[in-house]
């Protein structure tokens, strides 16, 4: 979420709700013993239009933290198509939106559910290659790419998938 300072110009205000949203990150990091002791959930997700650099940017970013999920696990997936460059320490807005995807084992099968707005099933290639799913879709200016790590192996005539608006499920039958 970007708060616009008064005073400041635009660029200014961007730049600072970036870096601010990074460091609020870390501060989430050292709270999340708090959440994990009530095994809750937190998502966060927001938008930032007109970045300021030239061109006409749209950065997407949010967050979902799972905790209590079993042997005290805390789980951070992070969304979105703002990242942070660990080589130049940068923030970057990238032309590939990374989806928020859960994982669901079921008794006979792995479901994975993906948010892909604006997207149908015939925009959808799905690829596996052991126990890695690889998720890419595209359509006019939307592009998404996810890597899910599966807790299994899976064979790839044993994979079906849907995308009703939006919402992408794969079924992984074991």
């Amino acid at each position: 979420m970007v708060k616009k300072n008064k005073g400041k110009s635009r660029d200014e205000s961007v730049t600072g709700g970036l870096t601010g949203f990074l460091g609020g990150l870390t501060q989430l990091i050292e709270k999340l013993g708090d959440l994990a002791e009530k095994g809750k959930e937190l998502s966060e997700k927001g938008e930032l239009s007109d970045l300021g650099m030239g061109k006409q940017l749209k950065g997407v970013y949010g967050f979902n933290v799972k905790v209590g999920l079993g042997d005290d696990k805390v789980k951070i997936e992070p969304f979105g198509n703002i990242k942070h460059d660990l080589k130049t320490g940068e923030t970057v807005v990238q032309e590939i939106r990374e989806p928020m995807v859960d994982i669901f084992e079921e008794e006979d099968h792995v479901l994975v559910v993906a948010e892909l707005p604006g997207v149908g099933s015939k925009d959808v290639h799905i690829d596996i290659k052991d126990d890695v799913l690889t998720i890419q879709a595209q359509k006019k200016d939307k592009k998404y790419r996810k890597e899910v790590l599966l807790p299994g192996s899976f064979s790839k005539d044993k994979i079906e998938f849907s995308c009703n608006n939006g919402i992408l499920e794969i079924k992984c039958h074991k």
